[in-house]
């Protein structure tokens, strides 16, 4: 691992979001993730370090990668779930996280506002980590970037599609793949198109990195000679009432065999899981030889290693 460059301007860091990260150091944290992925045990930075891992939602990849992640670089996990902590009993997440810092080496926060994940990141005297809000998702796409760059040998100059709510997935997809110069074209209803000020930000981005953003409410425009095809659950935590009919305003935006025809023929299929077959995709394209659904599920791992050790070690 020694042949690992050090950035120390990593260190101590938050990750809150993708624009938050110039190109070259997401490409630094991927290439850091593909060599903690070729040699996993080999790299133990974190020895007596600690991580708060907070959920005000539930989880399966973010809790497991995040505790394995961190135990194969020599540290621990304290897990807190909503009903464990003094916060869903009034106190402040301000006094929460002076608390944790006093106690933790990173505090890792998987909730629902993210404005309780930057006030957490502004009162806080250590690293603070986006598991998840409903706002933006950078842990996953962080991961996407990497799985796709596996499967394709680089990102710049890539066409990938996006089809059904314009959701954190969509936004965390739109800043990063701005960043790392992709062109990122995402098909939505207008009724669920991305947060505006996050579609203005991915394009400022865009137009200062050389990535390319567009909106559309076309899927079959949108899977157009595309290199990626990316979908997500329609139905998020906490929708259930409006579930049927939010089906029924995205299900032009399935992604099933004839929008794959559309695309390359070498086109990867994502999806960050977990996936209801039938409505956001079909369960002949995920079980297709284009989809890449588990090979994302354990990049991230690999991708939340390469943050956990730039940030806390």
């Amino acid at each position: 691992m020694n042949s690992i460059p050090n950035i120390p301007n990593l260190k101590g860091r938050d990750f809150l979001t993708l624009a938050d990260y110039t190109p070259a150091e997401l490409t630094y944290l991927l290439r850091k993730a593909q060599e903690l992925k070729a040699r996993p045990l080999a790299y133990r930075p974190l020895v007596g370090k600690h991580l708060a891992l907070l959920f005000e939602k539930p989880s399966t990849r973010t809790r497991v990668s995040f505790e394995v992640g961190m135990r194969q670089l020599g540290g621990d996990t304290v897990v807190l779930t909503g009903d464990q902590t003094q916060l869903g009993r009034g106190e402040s997440i301000a006094d929460t996280a002076k608390v944790l810092s006093r106690y933790v080496d990173g505090i890792m926060i998987r909730t629902f506002a993210q404005e309780m994940l930057v006030e957490m990141a502004q009162c806080a005297a250590v690293p603070v980590i986006n598991g998840l809000t409903d706002l933006l998702h950078p842990c996953q796409a962080l991961a996407d970037f990497l799985t796709i760059w596996e499967k394709k040998q680089s990102l710049s100059g890539l066409k990938l599609a996006y089809f059904g709510d314009g959701n954190n997935m969509a936004h965390s997809l739109m800043l990063g793949g701005a960043i790392m110069g992709l062109e990122v074209v995402v098909a939505t209803p207008t009724e669920y198109q991305p947060n505006p000020k996050i579609t203005a930000e991915a394009m400022q981005l865009a137009d200062e990195y050389g990535g390319k953003i567009l909106l559309t409410t076309d899927a079959a425009d949108a899977a157009e000679d595309a290199d990626v095809l990316y979908t997500d659950a329609w139905i998020s935590m906490g929708q259930k009432e409006s579930a049927a009919r939010k089906k029924a305003v995205l299900s032009p935006y399935q992604i099933n065999q004839t929008l794959l025809g559309r695309a390359k023929l070498d086109c990867l299929v994502l999806h960050c899981l977990p996936a209801h077959y039938g409505e956001e995709v079909t369960l002949e394209v995920a079980r297709s030889a284009n989809a890449v659904f588990f090979d994302q599920a354990e990049n991230r791992l690999h991708a939340q290693k390469a943050i956990l050790a730039e940030l806390l070690s």
